[in-house]
């Protein structure tokens, strides 16, 4: 009975300590001016080589930013509605007005994944890290053990 009563402590502390979490934000510089509220994703695409492509507006029409992860991810698009709204009593840190792409810490969407994927692929490719690439629309999650690859690309603007 007492080792039931201890277990039961300790599930209920795991559990607290989850919901309380702090999610904590990390800015990158992706090396173009992108404000999130403007901007919105363009393409995806899956690659045959276990890669990743996602192509992103940016501030300047005639400039689109491709993210690219090599090797084995897991991704996640929603619209920015139900992001924003994703256990809003979980406290934020490090969060940027307009700021596009972020390496996170403690999120909901990363702590929810497989732990064992998360643990052979690390055994073959390193820890995996979460990304999240925050638009006025659709928001895109990457957990993956590589980092993200960012690419200017020009866009035909049609003038």
């Amino acid at each position: 009975m007492r080792y039931l009563r201890t277990l039961f402590c300790v599930v209920c502390i795991a559990q607290r300590w989850r919901r309380a979490a702090l999610t904590k934000h990390i800015p990158i510089d992706v090396g173009l001016v992108i404000r999130a509220t403007a901007s919105d994703l363009c393409s995806f695409s899956w690659r045959n080589d276990q890669s990743m492509e996602a192509t992103f507006s940016s501030d300047d029409p005639g400039q689109h930013l491709k993210i690219t992860f090599t090797g084995p991810c897991i991704v996640r698009l929603v619209d920015e509605f139900p992001l924003s709204t994703e256990h809003k009593d979980d406290p934020d840190e490090g969060l940027v007005s307009e700021h596009f792409a972020y390496r996170v810490e403690g999120a909901t969407f990363d702590r929810s994944q497989s732990q064992a994927w998360k643990t052979v692929v690390g055994l073959h490719f390193g820890p995996t890290c979460h990304y999240r690439f925050i638009t006025g629309n659709t928001c895109m999650d990457v957990v993956s053990p590589s980092e993200p690859v960012f690419t200017i690309i020009a866009v035909e603007t049609g003038a």
